[in-house]
């Protein structure tokens, strides 16, 4: 159920409810608005207490939450959510382009590339270190070396980089080189990963699992907020369906849906849910009038020579050409880049 509290109550008050909470054996999750305060009850049977809380002269309204994920709920904040990634704000008036090779192979490449994604105007920049891939044989990424890589170039350009924990071992590693953990799709209900993102406190970027319904999707992400990080990234990467004409289908409607249903900020990634670097930018732009806070895309300075996923990278020339049309159209829908 959801407190919540007159406006105007004091430290003390806040502290006053959360004891009592406590104590009656649920778990206390605040919200600071701007002109109330709010407090989750999470607990099994919670509603059952709603005469104690409501008797209490600060409360002014006590609800139930009906929907099983309850921190990431709108019925739990009704204002959407803004996550700072360093100085990067994603959920507000500006659509953020996440933009980077899909592994990184070497220092000079990942350079040259960030220098040139940050030159069209992307905010963060992507990379994978760690890569979880169909065939054993493939490439797996470079480890703790991308991680040192990622590292650098950030610190060089300035720009805070996002890269994948793929096991709860990894996460401790990856926040002590990166500004945003990435949950991948295959590990979206890794719960254990989950939990661990959570309580590592940065920010996260959970990625839909390829065969997940969108309730499947917001309840992995209340693992995450339940563990005490509100800092979460949602991101529609497209689902498996019947047709194989494309890598996945981008479910755009879910970036309209998640607005209703959540307060958390929602991202695309048309990179991996088309798989043809030829039909990216026209998802992008479908992605943006959707309604998506942000974009994740893949560059590589020669996808013909890259070891992961080259065929859906833009090449430098084509990112800049995307960056200029999604101008447009954030421009028109009262939005910027």
């Amino acid at each position: 159920m959801v407190i919540t509290l007159k406006s105007g109550t004091t430290e003390k008050g806040i502290k006053h409810v959360v004891e009592k909470i406590k104590e009656l054996g649920f778990t206390p999750h605040i919200s600071h608005g701007e002109e109330r305060v709010i407090i989750g009850v999470i607990g099994e049977n919670a509603i059952r207490s709603r005469e104690i809380f409501e008797a209490m002269f600060i409360v002014d309204s006590v609800m139930p939450i009906s929907r099983p994920y309850k921190l990431v709920s709108r019925e739990f904040k009704g204002k959407a959510t803004i996550v700072k990634v360093k100085d990067v704000q994603v959920g507000g008036n500006e659509v953020v382009v996440i933009a980077g090779p899909c592994a990184v192979e070497s220092r000079e490449q990942l350079l040259e590339i960030a220098r040139e994604v940050k030159e069209a105007g992307a905010k963060i920049l992507r990379g994978g270190a760690f890569k979880p891939r169909t065939s054993p044989y493939s490439f797996q990424g470079l480890g703790e070396e991308g991680l040192k890589y990622l590292a650098e170039v950030s610190e060089v350009t300035e720009l805070p980089v996002v890269t994948e924990a793929m096991d709860s071992r990894q996460v401790e590693l990856v926040t002590k080189y990166a500004d945003m953990v990435q949950v991948g799709a295959r590990n979206m209900q890794n719960f254990d990963l989950l939990k661990e993102v959570g309580r590592s406190r940065k920010p996260v970027l959970l990625k839909r699992g390829m065969a997940s319904t969108l309730k499947e999707f917001l309840m992995s992400a209340e693992y995450i907020l339940s563990s005490g990080n509100y800092n979460v990234i949602l991101c529609e990467r497209g689902i498996r369906t019947f047709e194989d004409a494309t890598r996945f289908t981008l479910d755009l409607s879910t970036l309209s849906l998640i607005k209703e249903l959540s307060h958390l900020p929602v991202i695309a990634d048309p990179s991996h849910a088309t798989g043809k670097r030829s039909l990216v930018a026209s998802m992008a732009n479908a992605a943006i009038a959707a309604g998506s806070d942000g974009l994740m895309i893949e560059v590589h300075s020669r996808p013909e020579e890259a070891l992961s996923d080259g065929f859906q990278s833009l090449t430098p020339p084509d990112f800049h050409k995307l960056m200029r049309r999604i101008r447009s159209i954030a421009k028109a829908l009262g939005r910027r880049v």
